[in-house]
């Protein structure tokens, strides 16, 4: 619009209505065409139902074997990234013990291994499974390596994350200190951290909450059992 000390005299057209009136009322009529004939906006993508859950992913096995976690409908799951060479590896060990304490009131620990942190996962999944159950004992099941991750980062844990982002800071002590060290870039993001960050899921397949790495599996005991009751 021009200031007021520029503005043009309305003059009337040979059909008697000012000028600038006809130049709206075609503007008009052009917006309305357009807006009729433009293509209609885009839908959101459908899952077939309101609200994606967990149980929504697919996984594989060890094996090779393509599973859903729809198996898991109605249990409460504790997905946990693993790793064979990590400092924290011993959590396996409490990680069982958890298994067996809950998997008869609903509870089921799923171990899926991973490479990204430092290169502590390098073996097969046949090898990685050989590990577990001579090692640890472990008799949840630890499915086919996945990235958690990045580009290729497997869409469970890209739900995952961004349902708990997590509250990674420097109460996670040397754990903290050494990701900002060496992946300063990964802080303040709801990218996993390292090794052993779980996620606790309900019956209905909704994230409920992130437990950093250094959350061992004796302290997640309060929650589930709160769950449970």
């Amino acid at each position: 619009m021009l200031p007021a000390s520029g503005v043009t005299p309305v003059t009337p057209d040979a059909t008697g209505r000012p000028t600038c009136a006809r130049t709206v009322a075609r503007w008009a009529r052009a917006r309305i065409t357009s807006l009729a004939t433009a293509a209609p906006p885009q839908a959101p993508e459908s899952t077939g139902s309101t609200t994606v859950g967990v149980h929504d992913y697919e996984i594989t096995a060890a094996d090779g074997t393509k599973g859903s976690l729809r198996d898991y409908d109605g249990k409460v799951l504790l997905i946990v990234n693993v790793a064979s060479k990590c400092g924290l590896t011993p959590q396996y060990e409490g990680l069982e013990a958890l298994h067996r304490a809950t998997k008869d009131r609903g509870v089921q620990v799923l171990g899926f291994p991973c490479n990204q942190f430092a290169g502590q996962e390098p073996g097969t999944n046949e090898e990685i499974q050989d590990f577990c159950s001579t090692t640890y004992g472990v008799t949840f099941p630890v499915l086919a390596k996945v990235d958690v991750n990045g580009s290729d980062a497997d869409p469970l844990f890209v739900h995952l994350r961004s349902k708990a982002p997590g509250n990674f800071g420097p109460d996670n002590g040397f754990l903290f200190e050494h990701v900002k060290k060496t992946r300063p870039e990964a802080i303040g993001t709801d990218e996993v951290k390292w090794n052993f960050t779980k996620f606790l899921v309900g019956r209905d397949g909704a994230v409920l909450r992130r437990y950093e790495p250094t959350v061992t599996p004796e302290e997640i005991q309060a929650d589930l059992d709160e769950l449970l009751s």
